[in-house]
């Protein structure tokens, strides 16, 4: 009789190769590289390679990330964010660490808070919501007038 093995894939190594495209999110619990396009959200529990020729359109939820390519989206890893010479990045980035090597390209705005990175993988539920601060109320109490709130004539 053969024994199946269920165990957990945390060691799988996945590869999206140069020339494929796919449109969708992508799910794993082992590391991935990247070399083709990924128009979509990738979410993994390992360690995210984008290639030279890789490239993400979409949400970025990883452990590490070593990035040679290019991602447009936001970026959230929990531990290492690795900028490679020839990475294009154009997106916000928050993680705990972060290297980048000269020549690289970064548009966006990047926090390295422990706290924000604590649980990648709740926060994904929350993937692409906005935070908004409700302007129009904080208008409307300054705008209004109270006693001692008139200037003097």
């Amino acid at each position: 009789m053969a024994k199946t093995n269920v165990e957990s894939d945390s060691n799988a190594i996945n590869i999206i190769g140069v020339g494929t495209e796919i449109t969708g999110d992508i799910n794993t619990n082992g590391d991935i590289r990247i070399d083709g396009f990924l128009s979509g959200n990738i979410i993994t529990e390992g360690k995210l390679v984008v290639g030279e020729t890789g490239k993400i359109k979409g949400e970025v939820h990883c452990k590490n990330s070593e990035v040679l390519g290019m991602i447009e989206g936001k970026i959230k890893v929990k531990e290492l964010v690795t900028l490679k010479s020839s990475a294009r990045i154009y997106g916000d980035i928050v993680t705990q660490k972060l290297s980048i090597e000269p020549g690289s390209l970064f548009t966006g705005n990047c926090n390295m808070n422990e706290d924000a990175v604590k649980d990648v993988k709740t926060d994904k539920q929350s993937a692409g919501q906005k935070f908004s601060k409700d302007v129009k109320g904080s208008k409307e109490s300054k705008d209004t007038k109270g006693p001692g709130s008139e200037k003097p004539s």
